[in-house]
């Protein structure tokens, strides 16, 4: 006798880059049946609308963030502040509690997940709700820089701590270069909303969680996904690949038709996320590299350079007459998932963000990894470059973390180039992981597992 459908409510991170994936997740519940309430910001709703393919299962519950000082009254999600801003928008995030409390009381949910709001767990407890932290960054990233001894240590932590994988982790691949150990040891002194460290929020999240959840398979993510586990005695649950529904939306007209002039796997595609902001030196040495392989290619960035109001007044002079029709930089947002599935893309240049990588693997494109200054973006590249050996990572200084235009038309040329060993083994090791990620049974025997150990928390 089947069993009853599961009502899950979702709270998670107020940024784009986590309500996608969890609105993919929640698809793929949804699809075997089971209710989810979606807590969103009031006015994003519109946002997402497009990404529920359940309307019937997922409902969206829009909150009102309450004031917070120095935020603006428009701001709902990273996406609408800059960096410096997102401490402030996890403050407001803060504030909700008791709207929240009010919320999971009305809707009774047997099982609640979230990601950074660390109160979540003891008020789930309080009401008889299971809390599940649930993860958008891959759990090597996690086990890298968040084992308990870790997090305990805090900004006491060292550089030279951290260019090295923490005692027990399954791999010794997956090291620091100089100049991201910096950027691991910043962080960790940042303020991540209301005087709280990001690594206390993650620490207090992983401690008095019920579960632990990250999308992945068993096959790729598995054995961090069991270090973690060990290291935190808990249950820690993979959903699978959460491949994302193919899009139902054609490409807009225009990149149709640019795309079509161009021979089958011949096009440089080149996103960075929905934040990311790079410094003009490296903006335009991105296109310059760009321009130095000789190939088309489309650069969307959401966001220009620090400084300019576009990205096409932060070009290189005269690039834009040199590159003429073969070159377009566009400054606005596109149907990533439409453009990677064109036939005429070839390469896809990215800053690492986990919905992006996906999106990259499950398409014929080859990966090009340039990550920014995120750790898991920084994680996701050496699990694709060093471990999994599906990309190639843009070469940098090992101090300053800077590339060059030379560097980035070098890793195109590899893995574009058909007699080129390192390519031709890249495009190989691809192939069979999109094949993998593309099965039905795979993704199938994943998620009836995730239901399964999400029902064992209530029993």
């Amino acid at each position: 006798m089947d069993e009853a459908p599961l009502h899950i409510a979702v709270f998670p991170w107020f940024a784009m880059g986590h309500l996608i994936p969890y609105i993919q997740l929640s698809n793929k519940l949804a699809k075997r049946g089971h209710r989810i309430s979606f807590i969103i910001p009031r006015k994003t709703r519109s946002k997402l609308d497009q990404f529920n393919l359940y309307p019937r299962l997922i409902t969206f519950y829009p909150i009102t963030l309450p004031p917070c000082d120095g935020l603006p009254d428009y701001a709902e999600t990273t996406s609408d502040v800059p960096p410096p801003f997102f401490r402030l928008i996890m403050a407001a995030m803060d504030r909700t509690e008791n709207q929240i409390e009010e919320l999971l009381l009305q809707l009774k949910p047997q099982i609640v997940f979230f990601d950074f709001v660390y109160w979540l767990p003891n008020l789930a407890c309080k009401l008889g709700i299971k809390s599940v932290l649930f993860l958008i960054i891959n759990p090597a990233t996690v086990g890298y820089n968040a084992s308990p001894a870790r997090l305990l240590q805090g900004s006491k932590l060292t550089e030279a701590d951290l260019m090295k994988p923490p005692s027990g982790f399954p791999s010794s691949s997956m090291k620091l270069h100089p100049h991201e150990a910096k950027i691991f040891a910043w962080r960790r002194t940042l303020d991540f909303g209301n005087g709280i460290f990001f690594h206390d929020r993650l620490y207090k999240g992983l401690t008095q969680t019920d579960a632990i959840a990250f999308k992945g398979s068993t096959e790729i993510e598995g054995p961090f996904v069991d270090y973690l586990a060990n290291q935190y005695g808990k249950p820690a649950l993979l959903s699978g690949p959460v491949v994302p529904e193919p899009p139902t939306s054609r490409s807009d007209e225009k990149w149709a038709r640019w795309l079509e002039q161009f021979k089958e796997d011949s096009v440089v595609y080149c996103a960075f996320g929905s934040e990311c902001i790079l410094q003009t030196a490296q903006f335009q040495e991105l296109l310059l590299g760009l321009e130095m392989t000789g190939l088309p290619f489309l650069v969307a960035l959401l966001k220009p350079p620090g400084g300019f109001e576009s990205v096409e007044a932060a070009m290189p002079e005269g690039f834009k007459e040199r590159v003429k029709e073969r070159g377009i930089i566009y400054g606005g947002w596109v149907q990533q998932q439409v453009i990677l599935a064109h036939s005429s893309v070839g390469c896809f240049i990215t800053h690492c963000g986990a919905g992006s990588i996906t999106e990259g693997l499950v398409n014929k494109c080859q990966l090009v990894l340039l990550p920014q200054t995120l750790p898991d973006h920084i994680m996701n590249s050496r699990m694709m470059s060093s471990e999994l050996k599906v990309g190639v990572e843009v070469e940098r200084g090992e101090e300053d973390g800077l590339f060059s235009r030379g560097s980035v038309c070098k890793a195109v040329k590899i893995v574009m180039d058909d007699e080129s060993e390192t390519g031709k083994e890249i495009r190989e090791n691809h192939a069979k992981l999109r094949s993998y990620l593309l099965s039905n049974d795979s993704e199938s025997s994943h998620m009836d597992r995730f239901c399964e150990k999400l029902r064992d928390l209530l029993r």
